[in-house]
């Protein structure tokens, strides 16, 4: 008897929507910036993201190395995107991804549904922890993909602030003991 699981998280993200699109479905830039997948490529070579294209995922050990195709569907950039999986997920039967996108002032909100149907009853409580986890991280990785060049700006900013004020602090020491120089 098969079960359901749905999860739906939100989260403001400093970044244009069609920016954070590319970075959230295609194919290659997701794998790149997401711990939770290994690999995630087109099937047959190169591809487009577009409707119906065909996608191999590969999950973490963290989530047992799952390996599974993946149909793109309801693709329509930027505001919304997502794929549902072609067969079995180890224990599910079925497993959907969908990406909402929402301008507002200062970022964008972006909204991850997970839906899943698992194929073993006692297997949910274990298998919705596991995919509750798998999207806030994700959530949360998308964001410090986003914010890293900008923490590193802060940071390189920081530390030029800092070498100037030791420069002005040494300038004034030595300005100091040239005058007492004088007053002998």
């Amino acid at each position: 008897m098969s079960e359901s699981i749905s999860i739906k998280q939100s989260l403001i993200v400093r970044a244009r929507p069609d920016a954070l699109y590319r970075l959230a479905l295609e194919p290659k830039r997701r794998a790149a910036w997401d711990p939770n997948l290994v690999r995630a490529t087109y099937e047959g070579g190169e591809g487009r993201l577009t409707n119906n294209a065909l996608v191999r995922f590969k999950f973490a050990r963290k989530l047992l190395g799952l390996s599974f195709t993946a149909k793109y569907g309801q693709l329509q950039a930027p505001q919304r995107g997502g794929w549902e999986s072609v067969g079995h997920v180890g224990p599910l039967e079925k497993l959907t991804q969908g990406w909402t996108f929402k301008p507002m002032p200062g970022g964008t909100e972006v909204t991850l549904n997970l839906n899943a149907r698992v194929r073993y009853k006692w297997i949910r409580p274990q298998v919705e922890r596991v995919l509750h986890n798998l999207v806030m991280s994700t959530l949360l990785e998308l964001q410090r993909q986003v914010d890293a060049p900008g923490a590193q700006l802060m940071e390189d900013m920081g530390r030029d602030m800092q070498e100037k004020q030791k420069a002005e602090q040494k300038a004034l020491k030595e300005a100091a003991k040239a005058a007492r120089r004088r007053k002998k």
